[in-house]
């Protein structure tokens, strides 16, 4: 039997995210006997193409395979929609045929939009792995005609208001998570952090993961740690923001430290960056402030619960579906810095409390977000779309 061959296309000219680690963590782990994975990146390897590559898979770089411009995330390189129809559709089918896969596997929103009309072209399967706004364009205005599965992170991020019903080609798939037994000591994490910044060892370490986007509100984060400073008296407070900035977006880094500095708290507030690995960080803050709204589905959130940090994110998005409120972690109310001071006064107060806390959330999301489930769920829908043994 002839095994299943997938195309997962990528842009080489974005950042590494949360839905290339996703896709890595399904690559690597989809059985090759019955799959056969093959990686295209468009114009550059880049940093997701390196990071793939880092990690032992094959990528093929196509120089001179620009993308189609979108309105939300226009890039120097991008072509017009009239260029696409004329030409860049076509040598996009003209891959698929090359390649020859049965299955086109996008991750990503320009990705989508690009290689969803090439695909049902060409007369092969489409997957549109879908992890952004409910809201979003592509997803409500071509993947209900278009696409043959969408696959989404939450319930959350189902299309919003879509041209046609959904039910049939829609199904929830969590991201996955390879849970290593060998996780970093927080205690010894923490140090590490605050011999890095030079702070005293009785300092509260806030943290916040993620690429410097509004979306997930790092300026928020900036007010949080201020409110939580004001409240916190005894002992220095300081909130350490890793990721980096992103050329959609780049106005963040700076309006953060434009933030601290109008609040008198620029002494108060690290901008950390981009950091691999970042387990390590993560274990060693001692709380994880979740700013965002419209977040589908954080992988940084599961990562932290799993490592033994605390969560309190906001009460928006897909992060209910991961945390109930005061048994695994805590939710507050959006676009309200102000909401996190109370669950952070409850958790130092009450040690018994934290740990408890840390220990329903490791154990929740072993249950419900491991590797081997999302690689079943994926395996499944693949044999659907292209069942063993027959001809695409």
């Amino acid at each position: 039997m002839c095994p299943v061959r997938i195309l997962f296309p990528f842009a080489g000219d974005t950042g590494l995210g949360g839905s290339h680690v996703s896709a890595l963590n399904l690559i690597t782990g989809l059985d090759p006997d019955r799959f056969d994975v093959r990686i295209l990146l468009h114009q550059r390897l880049g940093t997701v193409g390196e990071y793939f590559r880092d990690m032992g898979l094959n990528c093929e770089v196509i120089e001179d395979l620009p993308l189609m411009r979108t309105l939300n995330y226009p890039r120097d390189g991008d072509v017009g929609i009239g260029r696409y129809i004329g030409s860049l559709s076509r040598r996009m089918m003209g891959e698929i045929r090359r390649l020859d896969p049965q299955i086109v596997h996008t991750n990503e929103g320009r990705i989508h939009t690009n290689w969803v009309i090439p695909t049902r072209m060409a007369r092969r399967k489409h997957l549109w792995h879908h992890r952004q706004d409910p809201r979003a364009f592509g997803i409500n205005k071509m993947a209900p005609l278009l696409t043959n599965q969408i696959v989404s992170v939450s319930h959350f991020s189902r299309p919003a208001a879509p041209v046609r019903p959904v039910d049939d080609i829609f199904t929830v798939v969590r991201s996955p998570f390879d849970f290593d037994d060998q996780v970093p000591d927080p205690a010894q994490a923490r140090r590490d952090i605050l011999a890095e910044l030079g702070l005293p060892d009785d300092t509260l370490l806030l943290g916040w993961f993620g690429t410097l986007v509004d979306r997930k509100k790092p300026v928020r984060f900036v007010e949080a740690v201020a409110a939580i400073r004001n409240a916190v008296t005894d002992r220095p407070v300081h909130g350490l923001l890793f990721g980096g900035a992103v050329d959609t977006d780049p106005t963040q880094w700076q309006q953060c430290l434009d933030k601290a500095a109008s609040l008198g708290m620029s002494d108060a507030i690290s901008m950390m960056g981009f950091r691999h690995p970042i387990q390590g960080y993560m274990a060693g803050v001692d709380l994880y402030l979740v700013t965002a709204i419209n977040e589908p589905f954080g992988r940084t959130l599961i990562e932290s619960m799993h490592l033994g940090t605390p969560v309190i994110a906001t009460a928006h998005g897909g992060n209910p579906e991961a945390i109930r409120d005061g048994e695994n972690g805590f939710l507050v109310a959006p676009e309200n810095p102000a909401a996190f001071v109370a669950p952070v006064l409850d958790l130092l107060n009450d040690p018994g409390q934290y740990a408890r806390i840390v220990a329903n959330a490791r154990a929740d999301v072993h249950a419900k977000y491991g590797r081997e489930v999302h690689i079943r769920q994926m395996t499944e829908i693949y044999d659907r779309l292209a069942p063993p043994g027959r001809a695409a």
